[in-house]
């Protein structure tokens, strides 16, 4: 992997995080649970690929320094 898809993967990660967490934060009320229900797991499953895609990332730009 090169170093700028590595780099990608990590900015990726990063801002998913910030924009999945920052969507949890501003949802409105007013909506029935089923709402919040879907948001919740949409929120969940995003965080844990954005963690898995910035991890990747991670590891593949200490293996561009190594080699």
């Amino acid at each position: 992997m090169s170093r700028k898809i590595a780099g990608f993967l990590i900015v990726l990660g990063v801002f998913m995080v910030f924009e999945w967490i920052n969507l949890g934060f501003n949802l409105a009320d007013g909506h029935p649970t089923s709402f919040y229900v879907v948001h919740g797991i949409l929120i969940a499953v995003n965080l844990v690929l954005a963690i898995v895609l910035a991890v990747i990332g991670w590891k593949g730009l200490r293996r561009a320094r190594g080699e």
